[in-house]
C-alpha cells in the first residue's frame, strides 16, 4: 500500500510542481472513410509530441492487476445513445499497431504498451439512414518520462447526411441539459436571486478568512511541537553556531536566509494540491472522502503512533539526504537552500507524523488547497524562525534547556495523539461507506481509553522503549497528567443522554472529530437533532410545495468538520431549532456519499469547466455537481433558503456560521422573504 501511495504522489503530485504552462502534447483528428454503400470506418488519430505517449487498451498484456497496482489509463471510447434503426456499431474499437510498443515505464515502474508519435483507432459502422449522426467522447492519459497529465475527455461527432454537424453537436449538448432537468427537476436557468427582499449580509468571506487564520495558527502550533522533538531541537544550537562561527560578517545573514528557506520548503509542498484543485474542483473532497485512502491514513497514523512510542524510526530514503547534503557544497544561497532541505529530510521521523496530520486534515477544508498552504506556512514559520532569531541574538542560546528525557516524553505524548487521530480516519471511512461499525459510543470509549492511558503514562506508570528512568515527577509533568485525565473524563461525559434533546451530550472540543451524535447504536436518527429532513431533492421540494414552506437547502458531508459543528452546537439551540423545525423544510444533501446511484440516474453531464463531459456514479457526485453547477460553490457546509415554487434564492447563502445570532438572522431573513414573495 505504501508503494501505491508513493506511485500516486510520484505520478500526479511531484511532477506537476515544475509545471508553469499549459501542456497540450496530444492533438486529435477525426474523419470517416466509406467502405461500401452502407459501411463506414470511423478513424481517430492522435498526433503525439516528441517524448510523450498515450496508452493502449492492451497496456499490461494481462500481467498486472490494476485493481491492486496504480496503472496508466488507456485510451477509451464512449458513444452517445443511437437509434438502432439508423446506425449500428460493428465490432469494437480496433487499434492500429503502428508506433505501438511495450517497454518498462519510468513513472509507473512496470512494463506497459503505449503509442508514440502517432496513434490510430478505427471503428466500423453500418449506416441505415443517410442522415445518421454519431457523437461521443474519448478519454486518454498522456505522460512523458517525468510527468503525467490528468485524464482528458475529447468530444467527437460524425455526420453522414445533409444536416450540419455543428447543429447536431449542439443537439447532443442539449440532450445532456435535458438529463440534468430530469435528474434535479429544474434547470440552472430557473434559479432566481432575490437578495433584495430583506437585509442580510453573507458571512462566507468573513468565515473563510477566519478559517485560514485558524489553520495558520494550528500549523504554527504543529511547527512548535515539531521544534521540540529530539530530531529538531538539538539542531538549533549546532546550526546557528555553524553559521555564526564560520563567517562572522555574513553568518547572521546566512542563518536568517536558512530560516527563510525552511519556510519556503514547506510552502512548496502544498503547490501540487493547487494544481489538482484547479483541474477538478471536487478533487480534494474526493480524496478526503475516499474510503480506501481513509483506511490507508488510519494505518499510516498507527505507524506514526508506534514510531513516536519508540518501537522503530521512520526515515525517508538515505539517498535523498545524501543527495541533498552533497549539493550543500555548492555554496551561497543555493547551498543554504539544500541545507534547509536536508533538515526537512533528516527530521522527517519527527515532523512527518505532524505534517501528515496537517495534510490529512486540510483535505476536508472549505478553502481547498489554500488551507493546506496556510497551514504549511505556519508550520514552516515556526520551524524556521528560531534559527533566524538565535542567529540575531546568539546569547539566548545559553538559556535553551538541554536535551534530555523530556524531549522523548513529548514525542510519546504526540504518539497518543496520533493514535486518537487514526480513529478519525477510520470513522470517516465508516461513515461514508455506511458500515455502521465505529459509531459515536465506541469512538468515545476508545478515545477515553487512549487519553486515560496517556495520563497514566505521564504519571510514570507506563514505560516505552526510549524513556529515561524517572526519579521524580516534575510539577509540569504532574499538572499535564491531571489535565489529560480530566480531559478523558470529559470525553466520557459525551455518553450522557439528554432526554430533552433525545441524543447524547454534544462535546464542543470534538465537533467534526467524532461521528455525528445521530450515528448511534442505541439512539440512531436519520437527521441531526431528530429533525425532520429529506435527503432527496425532488421529494423535499414536493413536500415543501404541499405545506407551503421555504426550503433550507443544506449541502453537507459525512466527513465535513464544520458541518458537524453547526449541527451539534448551533442547530440544537432553542431559537435555531424552533425555526428549522417549524418554519422550514430541511433538505440535506451529502456531497461525499459514495452509495451508488440507480442505473437510470447514472448520467453524463457537461463538466463545470466546460470541457468535455463526466459521469455521475454515486449520490456524492450527484449532489456535488448540483451545488457547483447551480450555485457556483463547492465548499461545505453551505446553506441557502429557496422558494420551492419559483426557485428563488430568498437571501444571501451562508457557509460555516458559528455565531448564533448571525444564523438566526439568516433564517429569519429567508423566512421573511418567503412570506413577502408569497403574500398574494
Amino acid at each position: 500500500m505504501i508503494k501505491n501511495l508513493y506511485k500516486f504522489l510520484l505520478v500526479f503530485l511531484v511532477p506537476i510542481v515544475g509545471v508553469s504552462q499549459i501542456y497540450e502534447p496530444v492533438k486529435w483528428n477525426f474523419y470517416k472513410q466509406q467502405i461500401s454503400e452502407s459501411s463506414y470506418e470511423l478513424i481517430f488519430t492522435a498526433d503525439i509530441d516528441q517524448g510523450w505517449a498515450i496508452y493502449s487498451n492492451d497496456l499490461l498484456n494481462g500481467e498486472v492487476d490494476c485493481d491492486v497496482e496504480i496503472c496508466p489509463i488507456p485510451v477509451s471510447f464512449e458513444f452517445n445513445k443511437m437509434d438502432s434503426n439508423e446506425i449500428s456499431l460493428t465490432g469494437g474499437i480496433v487499434e492500429i499497431d503502428e508506433n505501438k510498443s511495450s517497454s518498462q515505464d519510468p513513472i509507473f515502474l512496470m512494463k506497459v504498451t503505449k503509442f508514440v508519435k502517432k496513434a490510430t483507432f478505427k471503428q466500423l459502422v453500418e449506416i441505415k439512414n443517410k442522415d445518421a449522426f454519431i457523437s461521443g467522447f474519448l478519454t486518454y492519459m498522456t505522460c512523458d518520462d517525468t510527468k503525467c497529465l490528468p485524464p482528458t475527455d475529447v468530444d467527437f461527432s460524425f455526420n453522414f447526411g445533409s444536416i450540419k454537424q455543428e447543429s447536431n453537436a449542439d443537439q447532443a449538448i442539449e440532450d445532456l441539459e435535458e438529463n440534468i432537468l430530469d435528474l434535479y427537476g429544474f434547470s440552472p436557468d430557473q434559479i432566481n436571486e432575490s437578495f433584495d427582499l430583506c437585509n442580510a449580509n453573507s458571512v462566507n468571506i468573513i468565515k473563510s478568512n477566519s478559517s485560514l487564520v485558524n489553520i495558520f495558527f494550528l500549523g504554527l502550533i504543529g511547527g512548535l511541537l515539531a521544534l521540540l522533538t529530539p530530531c529538531v531541537f538539538p539542531m538549533i544550537p549546532l546550526t546557528v553556531s555553524f553559521f555564526t562561527k564560520k563567517d562572522n560578517n555574513n553568518g547572521t545573514r546566512n542563518a536568517i536566509v536558512y530560516g527563510l528557506f525552511i519556510f519556503l520548503v514547506y510552502i512548496l509542498l502544498s503547490v501540487p494540491f493547487h494544481l489538482l484543485d484547479s483541474v477538478n474542483p471536487d478533487i480534494l473532497n474526493d480524496i478526503s472522502t475516499n474510503i480506501t485512502l481513509n483506511i490507508f491514513f488510519f494505518f499510516i497514523f498507527l505507524i506514526f503512533a508506534f514510531s513516536f512510542f519508540g518501537f522503530f524510526d521512520l526515515t525517508l530514503p538515505s539517498s535523498w539526504a545524501a543527495s541533498s547534503t552533497n549539493k550543500e557544497s555548492v555554496g551561497g544561497f543555493v547551498g543554504i537552500f539544500f541545507m534547509a532541505l536536508t533538515l526537512a529530510i533528516v527530521s522527517f521521523s519527527c515532523t512527518g507524523p505532524i505534517l501528515g496530520s496537517l495534510l490529512a486534515g486540510s483535505l476536508t477544508a472549505d478553502s481547498g488547497a489554500w488551507q493546506l498552504t496556510v497551514g504549511m506556512g505556519g508550520f514552516g514559520l515556526a520551524l524556521g524562525l528560531p534559527f533566524a532569531l538565535f542567529a540575531m541574538f546568539p546569547k539566548f542560546l545559553e538559556k535553551l534547556p538541554s536535551s534530555g528525557g523530556w524531549l522523548n516524553t513529548l514525542k510519546v505524548t504526540l504518539g497518543f495523539v496520533e493514535l486518537a487521530l487514526a480513529l478519525k480516519f477510520l470513522s470517516n471511512a465508516d461513515l461514508v461507506a455506511h458500515w455502521g461499525i465505529l459509531k459515536i459510543e465506541l469512538f468515545l470509549v476508545l478515545w477515553f481509553l487512549i487519553f486515560f492511558a496517556l495520563g497514566i503514562y505521564l504519571l510514570g506508570k507506563i514505560k516505552f522503549p526510549k524513556d529515561s528512568p524517572i526519579n521524580k515527577i516534575s510539577n509540569v509533568r504532574l499538572i499535564s497528567a491531571i489535565l489529560v485525565i480530566v480531559f478523558s473524563f470529559y470525553l466520557a461525559s459525551g455518553l450522557i443522554y439528554s432526554s430533552e434533546k433525545k441524543s447524547y451530550r454534544a462535546l464542543s472540543l470534538l465537533s467534526g472529530l467524532a461521528p455525528p451524535l445521530s450515528y448511534s447504536y442505541f439512539f440512531p436518527s436519520d437527521c441531526p437533532n431528530n429533525l425532520n429532513c429529506f435527503k432527496d431533492l425532488k421529494s423535499g421540494m414536493d413536500y415543501a410545495r404541499s405545506v407551503n414552506k421555504p426550503i433550507l437547502l443544506d449541502f453537507t458531508g459525512y466527513a465535513c468538520v464544520n458541518c458537524r459543528k453547526m449541527e451539534e452546537h448551533i442547530w440544537p439551540l432553542k431559537d435555531v431549532d424552533k425555526l428549522i423545525r417549524d418554519d422550514f423544510v430541511l433538505i440535506s444533501l451529502y456531497v461525499d456519499d459514495k452509495k451508488s446511484l440507480p442505473d437510470i440516474e447514472k448520467i453524463y453531464v457537461n463538466r463545470i469547466s466546460g470541457k468535455g463531459v463526466r459521469k455521475l456514479d454515486n449520490y456524492g457526485h450527484k449532489w456535488a455537481y448540483f451545488q457547483a453547477r447551480y450555485f457556483d460553490v463547492n465548499s461545505q457546509p453551505y446553506y441557502l433558503i429557496m422558494d420551492p415554487n419559483s426557485y428563488s434564492i430568498l437571501n444571501s447563502p451562508v457557509g460555516y456560521t458559528p455565531d448564533k445570532m448571525e444564523y438566526v438572522n439568516f433564517l429569519n431573513c429567508g423566512l421573511s422573504s418567503f412570506k413577502k414573495l408569497n403574500k398574494n
